[in-house]
């Protein structure tokens, strides 16, 4: 009883410093994050108007929304190339961070250091210092020529597909500054995986290249779908957006103002989750195969001890019987 008490006591505790932990998050998320969700939701059902007594608005149901299909010409010209440029920068991203994990966990010397430049770009390249790094070319390669790969690719491919990929080349060094969270995230997962499986294989005749695809890449898909859900989140929230310019534009016209810039901003918001929706879909951990054949076999085994169990009651009842009949 006494031993029960200390558990139930410890369980308590841990329980109470858990809740103290997560409760700043909490109480941030519900002041900072759903607070200002509910405001933006209910600016965009209406027209939003700035005077000097302070804000009037006039409720305008879905009108807002339609308006931007219809009455904005650069919404859907801006949603298109965002998502064309999120779809070809995100694998780049993702694979690029894949393989600057691999060479940073290798056996090289000064490693701490060049782990640390790989992460820099991330604490120091961000919100006005990266739109000025852009604005100044600091982002691009000078020697590559853009002009080359655009007459190139416009023999083969479409206009609308052109475009996001000549941004690919020449925005390239900005798309690899972006992968310095991605790269943590890889080499803690690499460096979390049993290096007996790897001894293993060697002992079995298997290649670097066939532990790489046969133990790395699987061990790591979790944090293969964390990435890739990470990347779409962050371009999506990047300045050098042209769908979040968009909407700080109109957020500040005398024509449009809160409202509309909110409905567009709601829309933006339903189309990157479908999105994320997506990823998460195509990059889902496949069902352990073996994991269920055990659960099957755990479920056969408990199956045949009822069977035994009820045939050993039977035989004691029948003895019983036979006994009583004798005596």
């Amino acid at each position: 009883m006494i031993k029960k008490k200390k558990t139930s006591k410890l369980k308590s505790r841990e329980a109470l410093y858990g809740y103290l932990f997560v409760s700043p998050w909490v109480v941030g998320a519900l002041i900072f994050v759903l607070v200002p969700l509910a405001q933006s939701f209910y600016y965009s059902l209406c027209n939003v108007k700035m005077k000097p007594s302070g804000r009037v608005f006039e409720f305008a149901g879905i009108s807002n929304y339609q308006g931007i299909f219809l009455q904005d010409l650069y919404f859907v010209q801006s949603l298109l190339s965002y998502l064309l440029n999120t779809l070809l920068a995100m694998p780049v991203i993702v694979v690029f961070s894949l393989i600057i994990a691999l060479l940073l966990n290798g056996k090289i010397k000064l490693k701490g250091f060049f782990r640390t430049v790989y992460f820099l770009p991330v604490i120091i390249v961000s919100g006005p210092v990266m739109s000025q790094l852009a604005s100044q070319g600091a982002a691009t390669i000078p020697s590559m020529n853009t002009n080359v790969i655009t007459n190139i690719l416009g023999s083969m491919l479409p206009d609308f597909m052109v475009t996001p990929i000549v941004n690919l080349f020449a925005n390239m060094i900005m798309i690899l500054w972006y992968s310095g969270v991605q790269i943590l995230i890889y080499l803690a997962a690499i460096q979390k995986i049993d290096t007996s499986l790897y001894e293993a294989a060697k002992i079995d005749g298997g290649s670097g290249w066939e532990c790489f695809w046969k133990i790395t890449l699987p061990m790591i898909k979790p944090m293969t779908l964390l990435n890739a859900i990470y990347t779409v989140i962050f371009l999506s929230n990047n300045e050098q957006n042209s769908v979040i310019n968009l909407i700080y534009t109109n957020m500040f016209a005398a024509s449009r103002g809160y409202g509309f810039a909110s409905a567009m901003a709601w829309m933006y918001a339903v189309i990157v989750t479908i999105i994320v929706g997506i990823t998460a879909l195509v990059l889902r951990p496949k069902k352990d195969n073996l994991k269920d054949a055990i659960k099957r076999e755990r479920k056969r085994e408990k199956q045949k001890e009822r069977e035994l169990k009820k045939l050993r009651r039977r035989q004691k009842a029948s003895a019983k019987k036979i006994g009583g009949v004798k005596a």
